[in-house]
């Protein structure tokens, strides 16, 4: 890793760590389920490398638990396959092996087809589908070594119809990505979960028109444990798809 790359991770590594603990990489992380699926890893013993856009966010995120020696986070686009095979490096690199990624990131810009600003949907479309495509490509070879497991954060969305919710749509290229991939994947014998939540209660919905709607909610640390939970899965167990909704949520 050239110095330039160094200067934009935050965090650190204790003298004469381990490295046949569990490692995980969370994308997306600085915040919301992201950052609740991070604390779950990391309260579990793993070490973990967590990437976003925010550098701020990244570093608040770092603070509030401590500057743990095992935590690691890396500003970066997570469509951007330069800055995703840095992050994927930094892990290898600072914990010699990587057994896991949750594909995390993504934004809705909350508009459809036909009355929409299609100015906010390229971002979108690129975080949302291109984003896991290319960390699952920087991560293959790594989790290849450690038989890992792979968990990408679909939605409701990407199961159930919306008359032009472009939003659906993009999700609905990660349901599909989800299991194409499991099939690439049987013979490597890693695992991989699409974990797809109904509404859950973080800054997702801050962007949306008119507020937050009055409804009920997943919380994030919830979506967090379920995630956590598909990762942990004893050896030879593949969890595949997950669809999560609070309680009374019709679609």
């Amino acid at each position: 890793m050239g110095a330039a790359y160094r200067k934009g991770v935050f965090g650190k590594t204790a003298e004469g760590d381990a490295v046949d603990g569990r490692v995980g990489l969370v994308t997306g992380g600085g915040s919301g389920i992201g950052a609740a699926t991070a604390r779950r890893l990391l309260g579990g013993g793993y070490r973990v490398v967590v990437t976003g856009r925010s550098g701020e966010k990244l570093r608040a995120f770092a603070a509030g638990l401590g500057d743990p020696a095992g935590l690691v986070v890396v500003p970066g686009d997570a469509a951007d396959h330069v800055a995703v095979r840095a992050a994927v490096g930094e892990a290898v690199e600072r914990f010699g092996r990587l057994d896991c990624v949750v594909a995390n990131a993504g934004f809705a810009t909350f508009d459809e087809l036909g009355d929409g600003d299609p100015a906010g949907w390229r971002d979108m479309v690129l975080t949302n589908v291109l984003g896991p495509m290319v960390l699952i490509d920087a991560a293959l070879p790594a989790l290849r070594e450690t038989k890992g497991r792979i968990v990408l954060v679909g939605s409701v969305a990407g199961h159930v119809y919306s008359p032009g919710n472009i939003y659906g749509a993009t999700k609905w290229a990660v349901t599909g990505l989800a299991e194409n991939l499991r099939r690439a994947l049987i013979d490597d014998g890693i695992g991989v979960t699409l974990v797809s939540p109904g509404a859950t209660r973080t800054d997702f919905f801050d962007a949306m028109p008119g507020g937050v709607p009055d409804r009920d909610y997943l919380s994030a640390d919830k979506l967090g444990e379920t995630i956590v939970w598909a990762l942990t899965q004893p050896e030879g167990v593949d969890v595949n798809t997950i669809v999560i909704r609070p309680t009374g949520m019709f679609v």
